[in-house]
């Protein structure tokens, strides 16, 4: 099934969207329709489910069976979504604060059970819909409305945090390199288990602002001047990589799916 136009996969009576003049996360959003379409994925066999924030609002936005839930808890609902009726595939969008504040703890058990969630988190660095607040992975030293001197906070690096609490497909791409993430989420479907795409996204209106970072096009600059791809990154040395981020695939290493070993469980106990 080829994607012939957006609103192929869009509830057009619910535009305008609500996002910023700038704001990256239409880019993602549009990825994920992308991926949909690359993947041949059943639009009546496919949910979305997402949490609360701006990114979260994109599933209003998708002709999809929606789930659009509390701060948080996205994946909880997810989990709940794919164990009810493995057979659907199950996205979740959550933005970086609902992923891993509120969220985190959920994060963490979803990947470490392996179960087979394509989660996309879109990385705008703060708080948008809440006025601008800092999250986990605002950068240590950058400016929000709840640190105004600077945080002294160190930030979590999502994707290290999603491999080592087990996630079996790790990747990360930015609204900059939009191919580079449409096909990190086409491979992330694929993936039988839990499945982590961060998607670097730009907010001028509060990131961008509170940072002099200058306007949309400048922040989208800064991702292609400050992004390494993951391959390039091996032969660089720690003084080259310094002030860089990884970008593409980061972990692919197929594990034991949650739902799939459940099964066997519910086989034992009939045998």
């Amino acid at each position: 099934m080829a994607l012939q136009h957006a609103q192929d996969y869009l509830r057009n009576a619910m535009m305008p969207h609500i996002w910023c003049p700038g704001c990256g996360h239409g880019i993602i959003l549009g990825a994920i329709l992308r991926a949909i379409s690359k993947a041949g994925l059943d639009q009546d066999k496919t949910v979305i489910v997402s949490g609360i924030g701006c990114s979260s609002r994109a599933s209003g936005y998708m002709d999809f069976d929606t789930l659009h839930t509390t701060h948080g808890r996205a994946l909880a609902f997810a989990t709940g979504v794919k164990m009810a009726k493995p057979e659907l595939n199950v996205i979740v969008i959550m933005g970086d604060g609902d992923c891993s504040a509120i969220g985190g703890n959920h994060f963490i058990h979803a990947c470490r059970r392996n179960i087979d969630l394509t989660a996309v988190v879109f990385n705008n660095s703060i708080y948008g819909m809440t006025s601008g607040q800092y999250s986990p992975l605002t950068p240590r030293g950058k400016f929000a409305t709840t640190a105004p001197y600077g945080t002294i906070e160190r930030e979590f690096d999502l994707c290290d945090l999603a491999i080592a609490a087990g996630a079996s497909y790790v990747g990360r791409g930015t609204t900059f390199h939009a191919q580079l993430l449409t096909d990190l989420i086409v491979k992330g479907i694929a993936n039988k288990g839990f499945s982590l795409i961060e998607g670097i996204s730009q907010c001028p209106t509060y990131y961008g602002r509170k940072n002099k970072m200058g306007g949309p096009i400048d922040m989208m600059k800064w991702q292609q001047e400050h992004s390494v791809n993951a391959v390039a990154a091996t032969k660089m040395t720690p003084e080259q990589l310094d002030g860089k981020f990884k970008i593409g695939e980061l972990h692919n290493s197929p594990a034991p799916e949650y739902i799939a070993e459940y099964d066997k469980i519910i086989a034992a106990r009939r045998a």
